[in-house]
């Protein structure tokens, strides 16, 4: 297959976004030509999903998915991978809305994918801390939730909890996605983990990461307390090699 014909599809979860997504998408599609948007909403309230299907309605390149109702962040990339997945595309990337993700970085994953399977955002590579306006309590959380996945897995990443990602579409189709029950941080270490398991090329880019400054975080303590115990099933099912 030919460069020009690969296509990428950014998956972009939503829960009351609808002011960040008229600046967010002309800045993704701005990075490649080959590149399209799904944006995936959870009904809402503030009306996000209409806002989507205005930019949908005059731009080609980008697709809206409507849910019932809020499901989750897990559940959000796995619908898109499987409507990526359905709709022919190459390359499928996970990217916040609130612009914590800067679409910037999208061309040094689109270079890493000529060398790995995976490629991963990382906020704390080779030691390197680029997190931008988080306070202290929240960065040490995250960065010893990363040293915590990595002892308990075993997977070798620096941030196995971050989520601007890109697959390639072989890793998607081989991976268990219907057996993925994770959320949140924990989603993005399951993932990780079972490509990992898969004998695919993982690799991490280094992204400055900056915390939103509009809306509220989707953290919550369930989200937390789900990656501290899931981390070790996730070990017990790779031990099994039932990944």
């Amino acid at each position: 297959m030919g460069e020009n014909a690969v296509r990428g599809l950014v998956i972009i979860p939503t829960y009351n976004e609808r002011d960040n997504l008229p600046r967010l998408v002309p800045g993704v599609l701005g990075q490649d030509p080959r590149l399209e948007v799904l944006i995936i909403d959870d009904a809402s309230p503030d009306g996000t999903g209409e806002v989507a299907d205005g930019i949908a309605s005059e731009e080609p390149r980008v697709h809206v998915l409507h849910r019932a109702g809020k499901l989750g962040l897990g559940t959000a990339y796995i619908a898109g991978f499987h409507w990526g997945l359905e709709h022919g595309f190459d390359w499928l990337f996970e990217m916040d809305a609130d612009f914590s993700h800067d679409p910037a970085h999208l061309p040094a994953f689109i270079a890493g994918l000529a060398e790995y399977d995976v490629v991963l955002g990382s906020r704390y590579l080779d030691g390197r801390v680029t997190v931008v306006n988080w306070p202290i309590t929240r960065l040490l959380l995250s960065y010893f939730a990363n040293v915590y996945a990595r002892t308990v897995t075993g997977l070798p990443l620096f941030d196995a909890t971050g989520g601007f990602k890109a697959f390639r579409r072989q890793v998607l189709e081989q991976v268990a996605l219907d057996r993925v029950e994770s959320e949140g941080y924990s989603f993005q270490i399951e993932m990780s983990l079972r490509a990992w398991k898969k004998g695919f090329r993982i690799g991490e880019i280094p992204i400055v990461f900056v915390d939103r400054t509009t809306g509220e975080s989707k953290m919550s303590k369930r989200i937390i307390r789900e990656a501290i115990w899931k981390v070790w099933k996730l070990r017990l099912l790779s031990m099994l090699n039932r990944l």
